[in-house]
């Protein structure tokens, strides 16, 4: 076998490793569980296991905070 044909396997061998990774990465299944992690993580510190109550609050805070907006709004139309 010639160095330029080893070159090319080697080529060969590297491109197949990264579309397969591309395809991990790509897959539905993977990108949720991706996704949820993320999540999961700005609720929840990964090194403790205890809440994150200031996230916690922003989140239920902005969330009472559109209700409110909504409810609001809607009074104001009527």
């Amino acid at each position: 076998m010639s160095s330029l044909e080893r070159e090319i396997e080697a080529t060969r061998d590297r491109l197949a490793d990264t579309i397969d990774q591309l395809v991990y990465r790509a897959h539905p299944k993977t990108i949720v569980s991706r996704e949820v992690s993320s999540i999961k993580a700005y609720f929840v510190d990964p090194a403790t296991g205890n809440p994150r109550t200031d996230n916690i609050l922003k989140v239920v805070g902005g969330f009472v905070g559109a209700v409110a907006l909504f409810a609001l709004v809607r009074r104001v139309v009527r």
